[in-house]
């Protein structure tokens, strides 16, 4: 099964023309797309099956759920397959593939639980200043956004580790998340500090159980494997600040 990866388009501020890849049986969309979500449209009529992963920036000054909520309706009405901590399974050319799509965000244990104290405050401008997302009313701070983390990575650890959702039948997991799942997908432009671990989680032990993981956020691009898994991003970036010059808007990966 072939699948075309796009991720970090940020067409909130940048001009893209998406483009189907001719020998694509898929489309991931891997989040980032649009912080105001109605640019996530160009992709209606899209010649084959997508799948949508939302990134952070979805989540830009609104409330956090409302924003999930508008997604799903946005994804439901294109005919998209929105994954937010969920799974399924697509029938390709007598195979199984199992799909496990969650955003991820960070858990900030990177370094181990001693950095954990210096990782959230690294990320306080992102989440206050940036994002500025709420939850009930009330700031979704770095706190709240390390909770988010701790629930996608314990569903995910449980979704590719617990024999109870494993299947003989399937051939092949994807995994599709917005943040990246280890410190090989750092951008090599930046220093690895604090601020590393609002990118970046140590999820290294997970992979194995993957046959090929996608993932976005970081504007660089990644193709590397852990035993026999292959970790993949293809993430655009800012083109109005270079970060695109190997992009490849129509390269197409197989599992």
């Amino acid at each position: 099964m072939r699948l075309q990866l796009l991720s970090d388009l940020h067409l909130e501020t940048e001009t893209f023309a998406p483009q189907p890849a001719p020998d694509a049986d898929l489309l991931v969309l891997a989040g980032d797309i649009d912080a105001h979500h109605t640019q996530i449209d160009l992709f209606r009529d899209w010649p084959v099956p997508v799948i949508y992963v939302p990134g952070n920036h979805e989540h830009d000054h609104k409330d956090f759920d409302q924003a999930l909520d508008a997604l799903r309706e946005r994804c439901d009405r294109l005919g998209f397959t929105m994954l937010h901590r969920e799974q399924t399974r697509i029938e390709h050319q007598g195979r199984t593939i199992r799909v496990l799509g969650t955003t991820l965000w960070n858990d900030f244990e990177l370094f181990g639980a001693e950095g954990i104290e210096r990782c959230m405050r690294a990320a306080r401008y992102f989440a206050e200043q940036v994002q500025c997302a709420t939850r009930h009313g009330k700031p979704m701070g770095v706190a709240e956004l390390r909770e988010e983390g701790l629930v996608c990575r314990d569903w995910l650890r449980d979704q590719l580790t617990n024999p109870a959702h494993l299947s003989d039948a399937d051939d092949a997991t994807l995994v599709i998340t917005h943040f990246a799942p280890s410190l090989r997908s750092n951008d090599a432009r930046y220093p690895v500090n604090a601020s590393t671990a609002s990118f970046c989680n140590a999820y290294d032990d997970l992979i194995p159980h993957s046959t090929l993981w996608l993932h976005g956020h970081l504007h660089c691009r990644h193709d590397y494997r852990v035993g026999a898994s292959r970790v993949v991003c293809n993430a655009r970036g800012l083109a109005s600040k270079g970060e695109d010059s190997d992009f490849q808007p129509q390269g197409v990966w197989e599992i």
